[in-house]
């Protein structure tokens, strides 16, 4: 039986995220972390998340969705496991974008399971910008979003909550979320 209840997450503010806001230009914070600010949205954000009986957490890669979903789900009442999702990473188009290798994360986030990622799990097709990045067509995001949002149905649990970020969540659900939002948009 498929999921019923889908709760979309997006990370809270990253360095990155405030970097930008001040002067729109890349900080170069390769897989950004959360800043303070962020920190302190993930903390509020987790009383919230203790209401939903959620039983299972999809999360990218991304070290500040990492953060997030670890931060709010930190002793949940019903201690969801957690499942590190590659599709879910954000569209390569920034420094932040860029994610790290998994014995990285592994060491960082020693209670989650990197195994099954490549070492370079992120879009680095095509030729690189003046930067060194290789941006994401928005065509390959859309298909990766799609591939994601059907494989949703192949879940058995009925309450997942989904940790990510921006660009990629809203190709999903067709919002704008703020950092830290919660948006359910059901499976039926």
């Amino acid at each position: 039986m498929p999921a019923g209840i889908v709760l979309c997450i997006r990370h809270g503010e990253s360095t990155f995220n405030a970097a930008w806001a001040a002067n729109r230009t890349d900080p170069m914070h390769w897989d950004a972390r959360l800043s303070a600010l962020g920190l302190e949205q993930v903390r509020q954000a987790r009383e919230v998340m203790r209401a939903h009986p959620v039983e299972l957490v999809l999360v990218s890669p991304l070290t500040r969705a990492l953060e997030t979903a670890v931060g709010l789900f930190r002793d949940h009442p019903h201690a969801p496991p957690m499942r590190i999702v590659p599709l879910l990473r954000e569209r390569v188009e920034n420094s932040c974008d860029i994610g790290r290798a998994p014995s990285e994360l592994a060491a960082q986030f020693p209670a989650l399971n990197f195994a099954h990622l490549s070492p370079v799990w992120w879009h680095a097709e095509g030729d690189p910008d003046e930067r060194g990045i290789h941006v994401e067509p928005d065509a390959v995001v859309r298909a990766r979003v799609a591939q994601f949002s059907a494989s949703l149905l192949s879940y058995e649990e009925r309450v997942i909550a989904v940790v990510g970020h921006g660009t990629f969540l809203r190709h999903l659900t067709g919002r704008a979320l703020a950092n830290c939002e919660v948006v359910d948009m059901g499976l039926g």
